[in-house]
């Protein structure tokens, strides 16, 4: 049996879904950023990076493709809005032979799975994934330099929040204002906004790419006080997922290795300044594989996540499985 960084067990040659607990289950073989519906009973999921938003019916196991009724350059994020209506992110073109600068010049729409029409969009850009509230029609997202060139300087990222209003049925964006400008910061890094931080959401926390390898941090929304909740030096620490009490956040890390973002599990972090992890899954453990973007159901009872593969860009999955903390034990 190899041996990984920190000198645990592994196991070559052997896939983890082929050896899930009793407490996790493979909802599906292909998608990717598994996201809960309000009411729990369905989850929402890109099919591919650049692909169409999906929505699988937990009780059934059908499958609805939420925007095959129109042409689009597909999707990087997917997510519910507390109304049913779903804020969408993707280009508005994309040269599959430069699919990395597409990732950057995401524009975010709200969709109404109700109707069969095109998406509304909002007039702003988004790099990578926009934060959503569970409670009102509010949400944050983060710009950076290469969005906005003649605006941003280089190295730049902004964390900016806004309401989302509906006149005459359709959404836009109001009461729009800058969060956080990472120059502000005592360090350097790039921002990517995750959660706000419930219950009563006057937290946002966010991912600060790049310093200390990459740490878990939170921005008050009323003081611009930022705390690093993570604050684990040479530790891949992505937050992805908050405990509907916010408590705690699932994070994608590579405590168990230390071999960087390619190879991380899930963690859930304390957000009360300990900085205590504790382990949750043990993907990595079969070498080229990992476990990422978890968000929990609004009861804090299952986890949904995605399998990726070592090799694979950030934030692409190949199937959604299903973490239930009611029948987990921890170790």
């Amino acid at each position: 049996m190899a041996r990984s960084a920190e000198g645990q067990a592994s196991t070559p040659g052997r896939h983890p879904a082929d050896h899930l607990p009793p407490y996790i289950r493979q909802l599906t073989w292909f998608g990717e950023r598994a996201d809960w519906s309000p009411d729990g009973k369905r989850i929402l999921f890109l099919s591919k990076t650049f692909g169409d938003a999906m929505e699988l019916e937990l009780e059934t196991g059908r499958i609805r493709n939420l925007t095959a009724h129109y042409a689009h350059h597909g999707y990087t994020r997917a997510l519910y809005l507390p109304n049913g209506d779903i804020l969408l992110s993707g280009p508005q073109s994309f040269d599959p032979r430069r699919p990395g600068e597409a990732r950057v010049q995401c524009w975010l729409f709200v969709l109404d799975p109700r109707r069969e029409r095109p998406p509304t969009p909002l007039g702003t850009k988004c790099s990578e994934g926009p934060a959503v509230s569970r409670r009102r029609l509010h949400l944050a997202w983060t710009h950076v330099a290469a969005q906005y060139p003649d605006e941003m300087p280089p190295g730049t990222s902004r964390i900016w929040e806004a309401d989302l209003v509906y006149e005459d049925g359709r959404p836009r964006l109001a009461n729009q204002r800058l969060v956080l400008d990472s120059r502000k910061l005592p360090f350097s890094c790039t921002l990517e906004t995750q959660n706000f931080r419930p219950p009563d959401e006057k937290e946002l926390i966010f991912s600060a790419y790049g310093y200390q390898g990459t740490e878990v941090c939170g921005v008050n929304l009323e003081t611009g006080a930022v705390t690093n909740y993570s604050n684990a030096p040479d530790q891949y620490d992505e937050p992805e997922g908050i405990f509907p009490d916010g408590s705690a956040t699932l994070v994608e890390c590579d405590r168990q290795n230390r071999l960087g973002p390619g190879h991380v599990d899930l963690w859930r972090l304390e957000l009360d300044g300990t900085g205590r992890y504790q382990r949750l899954t043990h993907f990595s453990d079969f070498p080229g594989f990992k476990a990422s973007n978890p968000v929990v159901r609004d009861d804090g009872r299952y986890i949904a996540f995605q399998l990726a593969r070592s090799r694979d860009a950030a934030g692409v999955g190949h199937g959604i499985f299903l973490f239930d903390l009611q029948a987990w034990k921890p170790q």
